[in-house]
């Protein structure tokens, strides 16, 4: 875990939550310091804000008793339901539909890319866009990302007439997340136990939301729950009584 980051973005709020994102933590977990604020040079050129972060010391102290703790028992593992199965000729014709969509989208963008087919553990029809200029597509947070899913899974849902589960990635992004939230969710868990007391994560997105849910779910410790409106809805993670 990084323990300190300087951050620039086009707004102090923009580079602080940036720096949160890669440390991986809550922004009670830190404090922070204004190296510049944003503003303009010369001939209009923006200058973007700089953010120095750093971990609370009362964190880090928290963080390195978890390290030495012996007498955790973890829980049982878990059995997950049987997940559903798709014939090869039905993930073809799922995969072709999506892909289809994800081919008119990006030409729209003039973007030039590829497009990997493979099935996730959930049954589910992962299709990973690769090459090409991709930042655009993924926006902050993945919120680009999540609205692009939504559009492919509408579209090719409806064409199919059937509901089927696709998931669209961007070169590996989504995994990565999934790391960092899995991360997340288990440092949420240590510290609403430990200072019992419900732990609020920032909002985010109904598929960010259920990884967190998943990664807790037998988690003897702790409860989840969702809470807000969106896009501002979060999860809470509260210790058990």
């Amino acid at each position: 875990m990084e323990r300190e980051l300087v951050k620039e973005a086009p707004s102090v709020e923009e580079a602080l939550d940036a720096a949160l994102e890669e440390m991986g933590v809550q922004q009670d977990a830190v404090e922070y310091e204004v190296l510049e604020e944003p503003g303009k040079r010369l001939f209009g050129t923006g200058k973007p804000a700089r953010v120095r972060v750093w971990l609370k010391s009362s964190f880090l102290e928290d963080l390195e008793r978890e390290e030495q703790e012996e007498d955790y028992v973890p829980a049982p593992p878990h059995v997950p339901s049987a997940p559903v199965i798709l014939s090869d000729e039905e993930f073809d014709r799922v995969a072709d539909a999506a892909v289809a969509v994800i081919q008119r989208i990006l030409e729209a963008f003039e973007i030039e890319s590829s497009i990997d087919e493979y099935e996730g553990d959930e049954g589910e029809v992962i299709l990973d866009i690769v090459g090409g200029e991709l930042g655009l597509l993924i926006g902050r947070h993945g919120r680009t990302l999540e609205a692009l899913q939504t559009l492919v899974s509408a579209i090719a849902n409806k064409q199919l007439g059937q509901r089927y589960s696709v998931m669209v990635d961007i070169e590996g992004y989504r995994a990565r997340r999934r790391v960092k939230l899995e991360e997340m969710a288990r440092q949420a868990a240590d510290r609403a136990t430990r200072q019992k007391r419900s732990i609020k994560l920032r909002p985010m997105s109904a598929h960010e939301r259920k990884v967190v849910h998943v990664a807790l779910r037998n988690d003897r410790r702790v409860e989840t729950a969702s809470e807000g409106e969106e896009p501002f809805r979060q999860v809470v993670v509260t210790p058990k009584r």
